[in-house]
Parts: structure tokens; C-alpha cells; sequence
């Protein structure tokens, strides 16, 4: 029999051994997972994009594969379908209000290039959020077709390890079914962190989970934290026209080069943000009115300040969505720290046959596009022959601000911490977009600069751009910088004329020069 059993796991997976299903339609756990009786060859935890990408790779090279997903509501009960934070409460909807603050200022651009556009112009949020959730749940549905279209089996259920090759899942309605496979991949991602130590912080805040869903305007917005996430909702919410106030603890935009940080949030004071800085907030209440009182500590003047608010936005980190997965049952460790999964650079947790990618997983990028390569890696180094991993060095990103920034490789802090100040040059300019001239926009955040090593031929180690439609610009260059590109280089790359991106190839003041940065003239 075993020998059998063997003869068919050869034949590519193509024959596996079944259990009858049981009352309750839950598989014997001690059964379905013993070798050769396995369910799948593949059980991705996780709708997300890293964990969808697995899957669909997977498929495509013969595989026996299931996706379980499950979406906790949030404690104020907003709910979305599959495909991950990026697609339903992240990436997706963040850039299309961002492009719908976008509009807002191009508008006012308008009469200065002839058009009579009547200002103000309104802004209807029901409008926009109403198309925004549209769209993202036409990607829901894309998501379900392109899954079965590839024959990979779906169950909307929330999974927990029962042993290191089965799961059980457990649907809305209370039903159980318990899942087996050779490998599994955990894809989980992370959801807000809630400050839980502030009284009325979960009864009366919302997160980054909830705000892209809202029906009606949030109005008058307090954001809590110093993340992208927290710019970038300040941002778009400005943009759009309402009253926005951004409380910082401490430093924006912790990790991303300092200098690049202070100059995205210079450009939104400048343009209606306005910053508590230095301030937590410790208490938040109802009032008669249906308004929400916040009451903070300024650390710097030691004094208590309140304001009141309509909609109170949590953006102060996320944690990684591992509660219920009883990873424990399965032996899968874990960052004391974190609570984030740890794996070695093939993806491979503390056990071998168990693997995790994208957000849940310890010292990882908190990126789609990392999760996304990564998943389709691993599933070629499983079923394809390949021996490709991932590479997580210089992967480029953008913060999608007000005033964009991107970013590839070291900022200018890691590169003196890693080289030394005596090993670095720093090329920088200060530029207007031509774009900005006839409406006389300020341009005093519009920045670039290229880090690189001194000694010749200067090999770029990162690039920093703050302007239009910066991840469009970076990602171009970010081919370059992942290719070794030196700043010799670069400076023999040709420009496109009239444009942002050719900024990048004319730096030609260093930071140790001293000389003035700015750009005046082609």
C-alpha cells in the first residue's frame, strides 16, 4: 500500500488519496494528513496579493491548489471581499482619493491656462467613494474568476493549524472542514493597530480599514500617527478639502531618508495640514453633539490641550493578522517582538514544509509588489525546479503624499552609517515642474537627490524624489540602481525635455560643495 501510494505522489500529483467526508463535512484531521492522503498539494492561507500569486503560480504548473480567506470585520464592522489589504483598504483605494485630491488642485490650476471653471468647486465624497468602491469590488470578483479560471479551489473560511499538514477552517455560519496539503504558505498580512491603552480609542476611532468604506464624509479629521499611512490619508482628505490635523508623537515617516520626511510633511502644512507635533493623544470621548473630544499631552510644553473632531483616524502601525492560526499546533516561530512569523531567505519557517511571505513575515518590506514576486517565486521553487529567491535589496516605493515621494535603496543616514560620511556624496537640486510656472505654484519641497559612494566610478546606493508622479519616475530609475548603475552612469543618460525625471540626470552639485542646489535653467 505504501509503496503504491508512493508510485501515485510520483505521477505529479495527479492522484491523491481520499477520505470519506464526514457529518459536519470535517475531514478526520489524524486522517486527511497522513502522506499520500493529502487534500492538495498547495493550501495558501490568505487572500491577499502575495498569497493569491502563489496560488495562481501554483496552477499554472499542474498543481493541486486551495486559497482560504477570511476577513475579520473591523471593530466597526466594515467587511470586504478577496484579495488583501492592497486591493480593498490600501494601495487601490488610497491612490484613487489621492488622484481624487489631485483633481482638486489641478482645477484650481485650470483658469490660469484658460479654462472658466467656476471656484470653488464641491467636492462630493458619497460620489467619489461610492466610485471608488465600485472599482475594488469589480477587483474582488476578477479575483474569484481568475481563481477558478485556474482551478484553484477557494473557501471562505478563517483557518487555524490543526497539525503541521492540516488546517481547519471555519466558515461564517459555524461549519467546519478540515484541509491537508504537502505545503501550506501563510499569507495573512497585518491589519491597524489599535492604541488600546487610550480610554475611547476602539469605541469611537476608526482606521485605515474603514475610512476608504465610509458612506459619508468623515468631516472634521483627527489622523494619530507618523506612517505613510497616516500622511497619506492626512493628505487626500486635505486635498479634498476638509479639515485635517495630523498628531505626531515623533519623527515622520520613521525609516524613509529624514530629510525627504521633513520636506513631504513642510509641503502639506503649507498647503492645510495642520501638525500637532510632540503629542500623544490619552483620551477620547462623545459629546451631546455627536462630536468627538480628544484630549493629548504636548511633551514639549508639558501641557494638556483638547480639540474636538468628527472623525478620529488611527494610523499608528499594524500588527500581523496571526491570532487565530494556532501556529503554535503546527511549530512555526515567531518574533517575541513582533509577534511576525520568521522565516530564512527561502520563505521556510521553523518548519520546513511551512512557509510565509509579504506582511506577516519578520524583516520584510510592507509592500504589495515584494509579496506578489515573492509568492511566485516560492511556487516556481516548488513546483517549477526553479532556485530563484527572493531579492529584497533595493526595492523601490512611493509614499503617495500630497507631493509624492519615491525612493530606491539606502537614504542618506543608512548609507553614512554603513560607509561612513568621508565614503558618501550626496548630488542634489532643488526644481520647479514646468507645470507648476504658469499657475505660480510653490515649488520650495520640489527636491531630488542621489546617494552614492565617492570613490569613483560612484556606484548610486539610493535615489530620493519628491515631485509629480514620483513613482513613475522612480520606477524607471530603479532598473538602473538594481543594475549596479554608477553616477558616471547616469550623468551620461540623456534627459527627456520638458520633464521632472530628467532632474535625476543632471545632478550635478554635491551636498559637500556647499554651492546653491537650484535648478535655473535646462
Amino acid at each position: 500500500m505504501a509503496a503504491m501510494a508512493a508510485g501515485l505522489r510520483g505521477l505529479g500529483g495527479r492522484f491523491r488519496w481520499r477520505m470519506p467526508a464526514v457529518a459536519g463535512g470535517v475531514r478526520g484531521a489524524a486522517q486527511g494528513a497522513v502522506a499520500g492522503q493529502r487534500d492538495y498539494d498547495l493550501l495558501v492561507i490568505g487572500g491577499g496579493s502575495g498569497g493569491l500569486a502563489c496560488a495562481k503560480e501554483a496552477a499554472q504548473l499542474g498543481r493541486k491548489v486551495a486559497v482560504v480567506d477570511y476577513v475579520e470585520p473591523s471593530p466597526r464592522g466594515t467587511r470586504w471581499g478577496l484579495g488583501g489589504t492592497c486591493v480593498n483598504v490600501g494601495c487601490i483605494p488610497k491612490k484613487l482619493m489621492h488622484q481624487a485630491a489631485l483633481l482638486g488642485g489641478l482645477i484650481r490650476d485650470a483658469p490660469h491656462y484658460g479654462w472658466e471653471v467656476a471656484q470653488p468647486v464641491p467636492h462630493d465624497w458619497r460620489k467619489m467613494a461610492e466610485a471608488v468602491q465600485n472599482h475594488v469590488k469589480s477587483l474582488n470578483w476578477g479575483h474569484r474568476v481568475q481563481l477558478h479560471d485556474r482551478k484553484v479551489k477557494y473557501f471562505n473560511v478563517k483557518a487555524g493549524f490543526v497539525d503541521k499538514h492540516t488546517v481547519r477552517g471555519v466558515a461564517k455560519g459555524g461549519k467546519e472542514i478540515l484541509l491537508s496539503a504537502d505545503h501550506i504558505v501563510i499569507a495573512t498580512g497585518g491589519r491597524p493597530r489599535y492604541p488600546a491603552h487610550i480610554e475611547g480609542a476602539l469605541e469611537y476611532g476608526i482606521t485605515s480599514d474603514d475610512i476608504f468604506w465610509l458612506k459619508e464624509s468623515p468631516g472634521k479629521t483627527l489622523v494619530v500617527g507618523a506612517s505613510y499611512v497616516a500622511l497619506e490619508c492626512a493628505g487626500f482628505l486635505t486635498g479634498i478639502g476638509l479639515d485635517v490635523t495630523v498628531m505626531m508623537r515623533s519623527i515622520p515617516l520613521r525609516g524613509f531618508d529624514q530629510q525627504m520626511s521633513s520636506l513631504v510633511t513642510e509641503h502639506m502644512a503649507s498647503h492645510g495640514t495642520r501638525f500637532l507635533r510632540g503629542c500623544t493623544p490619552s483620551q477620547v470621548r462623545r459629546l451631546l453633539d455627536g462630536q468627538l473630544q480628544v484630549t493629548w499631552e504636548d511633551h514639549t510644553t508639558g501641557k494638556e490641550g483638547t480639540g474636538t473632531f468628527n472623525t478620529v483616524l488611527w494610523a499608528v502601525g499594524r500588527v500581523p493578522d496571526t491570532r487565530s492560526l494556532n501556529l503554535e499546533k503546527a511549530g512555526v516561530d515567531t518574533s517575541p517582538n513582533t509577534q511576525k512569523i520568521l522565516v530564512d531567505s527561502r520563505e521556510a519557517t521553523s518548519v520546513p514544509h511551512i512557509y510565509a511571505i509579504g506582511d506577516v513575515v519578520e524583516g520584510r518590506p510592507e509592500l504589495t509588489p515584494t509579496a506578489v514576486m515573492a509568492g511566485r517565486l516560492l511556487a516556481q521553487r516548488l513546483f517549477g525546479g526553479s532556485s530563484d529567491l527572493m531579492d529584497y535589496d533595493k526595492v523601490p516605493t512611493t509614499v503617495f503624499t500630497p507631493l509624492e515621494y519615491g525612493c530606491v535603496g539606502l537614504s542618506e543616514e543608512e548609507a553614512v552609517a554603513r560607509h561612513g560620511q568621508e565614503h558618501v556624496e550626496v548630488y542634489h537640486a532643488h526644481y520647479k515642474p514646468l507645470e507648476f510656472t504658469v499657475p505660480g505654484r510653490d515649488a520650495s519641497q520640489c527636491y531630488v537627490k542621489m546617494v552614492c559612494l565617492r570613490e569613483p566610478p560612484q556606484p548610486v546606493l539610493g535615489l530620493h524624489f519628491l515631485g509629480p508622479n514620483a513613482g513613475e519616475v522612480t520606477q524607471g530609475f530603479a532598473l538602473g540602481i538594481k543594475c549596479g548603475a554608477s553616477y558616471v552612469q547616469v550623468m551620461q543618460t540623456v534627459g527627456i525635455h520638458p520633464t521632472c525625471s530628467e532632474e535625476v540626470v543632471k545632478l550635478r552639485i554635491s551636498k559637500r560643495s556647499g554651492l546653491d542646489p537650484t535648478v535655473t535653467g535646462c
